[in-house]
């Protein structure tokens, strides 16, 4: 981001501007005006334009509209006089990167600029780890590259022309959903509707007239008549999530679905032909909901002709470095931060942990985190609590920041105290021996710290 255009109408900002700029190694071209500004953007293709929100004619706010109209990717910092705070403002909410005040310091414009090169190339090093991780580890929009997750995406590429109904199995949060779309994607129906519902999240007295749809006056509230999902997805994919909460006299029409291809609207006499392919998915055990009678077992072999496991993501742990460096891309992009990455520690808790709530959990935990850091890199303090507990308690609590030794030194003592009291069962003789300490400091440190009942 070397080239500067400065737009000023005062001929004397203009000089200074260029003298101080140039002395800094930019190349430096200024106009006197917006309407010379916008003939020069494309000759000369400026990095930066430096330019007054308040000029005749034509003032920066129109300048930065009619360069957003172009889509020329220069960075606009404005520069206002006292009392033209709220027109900076206004341009910086019209997409103007930042602003200075009039009467400036030089070194409040170098800065300024130094900022933005800052963020430039933060954007650049983001859009280079995007295409790489996309590159190397992205199947569809599934990010992945452990050889749990490699096979899975080969059966995709394998089924996903044929109709035949997939079982997607795994825990919440694995990207059950994800798998679905990814097979909707790959094969012959991709240009056709993807639907998906999620068979627990509708009340059971609105879930039929939900997939099947229903005649004018079915019901009370029936004014008019209205398609089903099951034909809003005709000719593509209908996804059924969490299938195993599908009430029992839904499987039975669901079953006629699969067997005979047509549906019957609810008040309906006539049955209408559908195409459609079925994919569901489920985080129950059907074997067990099958056995215990809250599945049909004729409805589970029709629905799980092809079955697709997904791993946990504490199974697949050399998935979790890659998810991580996409979820920071991503977000930088989707909340407008700057976040460069993360201490070894913060990555180190990141890796280690068990993700009971998988990809999912881990995609929040990073959303957070983000929002939360104080600076651009992401410490072990923006971490969750429960990440942090997880961690050993001395390294937990080394990990907080704390720079006081005396009282650093407290909370580890604390610790194995109590550890050593666990393991004698109470016995505090015992314990003061693996502690290596006189019984009486034992009681003195109990009675500090307030240990009772161990």
């Amino acid at each position: 981001m070397r080239r500067i255009l400065v737009v000023d109408d005062e001929e004397n900002i203009r000089l200074v501007l260029r003298t101080l700029l140039r002395k800094h190694g930019y190349e430096v071209e200024t106009a006197d005006s917006g309407e010379t500004a916008l003939g020069m953007v494309d000759t000369f293709g400026p990095d930066v334009i430096l330019t007054d929100v308040r000029m005749p004619k034509m003032g920066g706010l129109d300048l930065l509209a009619m360069l957003k109209a172009k889509q020329h990717p220069a960075t606009v910092i404005v520069m206002s006089a006292f009392g033209n705070v709220d027109l900076a403002l206004e341009a910086m909410k019209a997409g103007a990167y930042d602003y200075v005040s009039k009467p400036f310091k030089p070194d409040e414009i170098v800065l300024a600029l130094r900022k933005a090169e800052e963020r430039e190339s933060l954007r650049r090093e983001n859009r280079a780890l995007k295409e790489q991780i996309q590159k190397d580890s992205q199947f569809e929009s599934i990010i992945a590259k452990s050889p749990q997750m490699t096979e899975i995406f080969r059966t995709i590429a394998k089924v996903a022309d044929f109709r035949t109904t997939v079982l997607v199995l795994g825990e919440s949060g694995v990207g059950k959903e994800l798998v679905a779309r990814a097979i909707h994607a790959r094969g012959n129906r991709k240009g056709q509707p993807f639907v998906a519902i999620n068979c627990g999240a509708i009340p059971e007295n609105l879930l039929e007239s939900e997939l099947f749809g229903h005649k004018k006056g079915a019901f009370t509230d029936a004014h008019a008549d209205r398609r089903g999902l099951f034909e809003e997805a005709d000719n593509g994919t209908l996804f059924l999530d969490e299938i195993g909460e599908l009430p029992l006299n839904l499987q039975v029409k669901l079953l006629r679905v699969l067997q005979e291809e047509t549906i019957r609207r609810l008040g309906d006499t006539k049955d209408v032909k559908i195409n459609v392919r079925i994919i569901t998915a489920t985080h129950r055990d059907l074997t067990a909901e099958t056995k215990a009678g809250r599945f049909r077992e004729d409805l589970f072999y029709r629905i799980n002709v092809l079955q697709l496991i997904i791993p946990p993501l504490r199974e697949r742990r050399e998935d979790i470095g890659i998810l991580l460096d996409h979820f920071l891309v991503r977000n930088n992009v989707r909340l407008g931060t700057q976040i460069r990455g993360l201490t070894h520690d913060a990555r180190k808790v990141l890796l280690e942990y068990s993700w009971p709530g998988n990809v999912r959990e881990l995609e929040n935990t990073v959303e957070r985190a983000m929002v939360l850091a104080e600076g651009d890199i992401i410490d072990v303090r923006d971490l969750p609590e429960r990440l942090r507990e997880a961690l050993d308690p001395v390294q937990a609590k080394l990990a907080t920041g704390e720079t006081s030794i005396k009282k650093t030194v407290a909370a580890i003592e604390e610790i194995l105290i109590r550890r050593a009291l666990t393991k004698t069962k109470g016995n505090r003789t015992r314990a003061a021996e693996l502690l290596e300490i006189s019984h009486r400091a034992l009681l003195y440190k109990l009675k500090d710290y307030k240990i009772e009942g161990l």
